[in-house]
């Protein structure tokens, strides 16, 4: 997957020096899939996921030469800018940040047959109408754990909760899906 970001004019990102692009361009190589999914798990429409993903880029590109490895990792410092974009795409629409039912799940996904794709789609539905019902906290660390591919001690950092805090809502959460999941099946 890779889709190109424009640079607004007046966003800082068009004064980055060259060597500092390039090393970004590797970041963004990286690191594209990871917010993408974990930006498509928070909103609910594929166009919207795809400019916020771009935004998150800028803004990250913008700010590079502030980030600070002593303080957090990069990818930490990457999905806390990705987190707070979301956050503010909700602010600014007076929408709630609940991950709607209607929405659709972009998950790639390869099979060998149409009733195999429609079956995964249909699955892919119900996943996240479960997911719907989870609360924000649980929306979002399922969200930074499966869609940013985080791991419990990034997410932990990310939300100032402690490591186990995160096992355990994750633990609690997954039990939660499984269960809403099976009642589909019945």
């Amino acid at each position: 997957m890779l889709f190109i970001f424009m640079i607004k004019p007046g966003s800082g990102a068009e004064k980055v020096p060259r060597s500092t692009a390039i090393i970004f361009a590797e970041f963004y190589e990286q690191y594209l899939p990871k917010i993408y999914n974990y930006v498509s798990y928070r909103v609910a429409d594929k166009f919207t996921a795809e400019d916020l993903t771009s935004t998150v880029f800028e803004k990250a590109l913008a700010k590079f030469n502030t980030f600070d490895a002593e303080k957090a990792s990069f990818s930490t410092w990457l999905f806390t800018i990705a987190r707070n974009t979301v956050i503010d795409h909700y602010r600014v629409r007076n929408k709630e940040q609940n991950v709607e039912n209607e929405s659709t799940v972009f998950i790639t996904v390869q099979s060998n047959s149409p009733e195999e794709d429609l079956v995964k789609e249909e699955d892919c539905r119900k996943l996240k109408t479960c997911v719907a019902q989870l609360n924000k906290q649980e929306q979002e660390i399922i969200s930074l754990k499966f869609g940013g591919e985080m791991t419990n001690r990034q997410i932990a950092k990310m939300l100032g909760i402690s490591d186990s805090n995160v096992g355990i809502t994750l633990y609690r959460s997954i039990r939660k899906l499984r269960e809403g999941f099976v009642g589909w099946q019945k």
